[in-house]
């Protein structure tokens, strides 16, 4: 009778999630092999997904996809460590108020914080005034206009907001670690770096692991940012995958069927980066 009633509380929810998630995936995969819209649907087959490798904006999207995600989520993690064994110091005074302030934006939505940067880094934004008072440039610079400088913002932006979101994991992960193996460590005159690369890093693999696949799959979803702070400008230069998939659904032409097939494109990739994650971070 238990289990039956286990099961009976169980429904309601296991429904509720097939309704809201599996069902709308299942419809999006129908949906990438059709063309046309409404009632003017067609059964396409592969057109879609054959379009996809002659699309050089999407190309595009891909490449700056992955040129965030190598160059963010590196920095972004070991700066989390960093400040995470920082702030896991016994003798540290105001180590709350500092793990509060390094965490709350996290807090911030990402609507708001994309319109604080590019308040920030506007031509005649806060940035600039500062910066020509200090004498550090000759004139305003054009932050998000130009190519690389737009990119660096949107990096900088994902790592003021992300850091402090991982770093409460890895907080949390030294924390289960018992003190009896530092203290042993330096009864046998163990360096801090030897430390930290001998104990520290190999306890902390299951949380390194489930960051890195969090913010990998995070960054090639990325989308608040294309358009909130650059609108994937300039010339395409900071768009995202997400992005375009928004533009091609609802600001072109609506291609709904063309933006399922590249929203499975995304999934496909997040599912082989996680596997060969998982495989390589297992040493089981």
């Amino acid at each position: 009778m238990s289990g039956n009633a286990e099961n009976g509380f169980l429904l309601p929810a296991t429904l509720l999630i097939f309704a809201m998630n599996f069902y709308p995936m299942l419809q999006a995969f129908v949906l990438s092999f059709k063309t046309g819209i409404g009632n003017n649907q067609t059964w396409g087959g592969l057109s879609n997904y054959a379009r996809l490798l002659k699309d050089g904006v999407f190309r595009t999207a891909i490449t700056n996809n992955f040129f965030y995600l190598i160059i963010q989520v590196p920095v972004m993690l070991i700066l989390a460590i960093f400040l995470a064994c920082l702030l896991n110091k016994k003798d540290l005074r105001g180590k709350g108020i500092y793990r509060t302030m390094i965490f709350l934006p996290c807090c911030t939505a990402l609507v708001s914080y994309s319109i604080i940067f590019k308040t920030l880094f506007a031509y005649d934004g806060y940035i600039n005034t500062v910066l020509l008072k200090l004498g550090l440039i000759g004139e305003r610079i054009n932050w998000l206009g130009d190519v690389h400088t737009a990119k660096a913002i949107i990096i900088l932006a994902l790592i003021w907001r992300w850091t402090g979101y991982n770093m409460v994991f890895y907080l949390a992960g030294l924390q289960n670690i018992d003190d009896s193996l530092y203290e042993a460590a330096k009864i046998d005159g163990a360096s801090p770096f030897a430390i930290f690369r001998k104990i520290t890093i190999p306890l902390l693999r299951p949380t390194i692991l489930l960051t890195t696949i969090m913010s990998i799959n995070g960054t090639l979803q990325l989308f608040d940012e294309s358009v909130n702070l650059t609108g994937g400008g300039p010339a395409n230069s900071t768009l995202t995958m997400s992005h375009y998939i928004y533009k091609a659904s609802f600001e072109y032409n609506p291609q709904f069927g063309y933006a399922a097939a590249m929203s499975y494109v995304i999934f496909i990739m997040v599912a082989i980066l996680s596997f060969v994650q998982m495989k390589v971070g297992d040493k089981r």
